[in-house]
């Protein structure tokens, strides 16, 4: 066997089967570009599903890690250090919010913005105590914990994990008026994607979400923006709210943030959203550690000054013209996203998204299927616009185009 196939096997045999990669054995990485084991190059359309907008092993990012490295990277939130006011009085800065509190997964961060809702609801809004509710759209993707799959409609993410968490109502994604109607006194917060990502970057109909915006505010309830896949330039923006003008209570963050070196999220809000936590009501043992404050207070620095925003909006709007030219060919049905951020629907008979992405990668291409017809492409943003029409010379012609 090759090292890959003896890696692979390895692999299948002593982990548990909850991923299904497909058969490459990444060695190394740099920019836009991994290598394997047998030393063939692939590009990065995926880019760790946002985790590493600003690239494999960004030099700046990586030298203030190595730096943090140097000096403590754990103390655990029983003691104050040195970079954790920074952290969040800059990330709170970038949002235009108040207040930070940082965990570590996304999956994680949702889950503390379900607390921060319930605790918000009952402390601020006056709801009955045990009656919270929170409202969420179908196809949505905010993880994979028991409570998150409780409101999830992705049958392989929820089945034969019950009983589930109560407390959820789930509308159409889009729909404003099965919204309005679901909302009622006892709705502490609505919680949404943007852009929802795994579902296909699926965008809403224009006017969504200020509808939604505006609604929240008249019921008195939070709007909960999960950004962590949209957020941090994915789309051309630090934030896909912002493309409809629409500022959120509360901000969900996660993946980019870590500049995929470590793993950051946090939820970020006012201080009358997140001032409702007393000491030992939540916590997190690495949530804002040195290392993780760190290198997200650079990643702060790099969005601040509007170049990977730029540059993600001036490259999608070319990856977009090109994809967009293939819906009209029979190969492709439909192509959605914003940005650097695109769901390609492959039409029938010319592969499924399974296939599609293993002929890229015969081809020296990555990218992941999703929902069984689509694929998902979604470059890190430091990438040139020559490997990026490399790269979309490589699925045309797995297309046969």
């Amino acid at each position: 066997m090759t090292t890959t196939e003896t890696l692979i096997a390895a692999a299948e045999a002593h982990s548990a089967h909850n991923y299904h990669p497909l058969p490459v054995v990444v060695a190394s990485a740099d920019g836009a570009w991994m290598t394997d084991v047998e030393g063939r190059r692939f590009l990065d359309l995926l880019a760790g599903y946002s985790a590493l907008n600003f690239g494999h092993r960004n030099r700046r990012l990586v030298e203030a890690a190595k730096a943090q490295l140097e000096r403590v990277t754990l103390t655990s939130r029983a003691f104050h250090h040195d970079r954790y006011a920074a952290f969040c009085e800059q990330l709170a800065g970038l949002c235009g919010m108040e207040m930070v509190l940082p965990v570590n997964t996304g999956a994680e961060a949702v889950e503390t913005a379900v607390k921060t809702a319930r605790k918000w609801g009952y402390k601020v809004k006056g709801v009955p105590s045990e009656m919270a509710k929170i409202v969420v759209a179908g196809n949505n993707f905010h993880g994979r914990t028991t409570t998150l799959i409780s409101f999830s409609t992705d049958p392989e993410a929820r089945a034969d994990f019950g009983p589930y968490t109560p407390g959820f109502e789930i509308v159409p994604y889009g729909d404003l008026t099965a919204m309005r109607s679901a909302v009622t006194e006892n709705t502490v917060a609505v919680l949404l994607e943007p852009i929802q990502g795994e579902a296909g970057v699926l965008v809403p109909p224009a006017g969504y979400l200020p509808g939604v915006r505006e609604l929240t505010r008249e019921r008195n309830v939070l709007f909960v923006a999960d950004e962590i896949q949209s957020g941090l330039g994915r789309t051309g923006k630090t934030f896909a709210c912002e493309h409809e003008g629409v500022v959120p209570d509360v901000y969900v963050l996660g993946k980019a943030l870590g500049g995929g070196i470590v793993p950051v999220s946090a939820v970020v809000s006012s201080a009358e959203v997140l001032g409702v936590f007393r000491p030992g009501e939540h916590g997190s043992t690495f949530g804002g550690n040195p290392l993780a404050c760190a290198v997200a207070l650079e990643v702060i620095a790099m969005l601040r000054t509007g170049e990977f925003q730029a540059r993600s909006a001036e490259l999608g709007e070319h990856l977009h013209r090109e994809l967009g030219a293939l819906a009209g060919t029979g190969r492709v049905t439909a192509v959605r996203g914003r940005g650097l951020w695109a769901g390609v629907d492959i039409a029938p008979g010319h592969g499924t998204g399974r296939e599609v992405s293993e002929k890229l990668m015969d081809r020296g291409v990555l990218v992941k299927d999703t929902h069984g017809a689509t694929v998902r492409i979604a470059p890190p943003l430091v990438i040139g616009k020559e490997d990026l029409d490399w790269g979309l010379a490589q699925l045309r012609a797995v297309l046969g185009m």
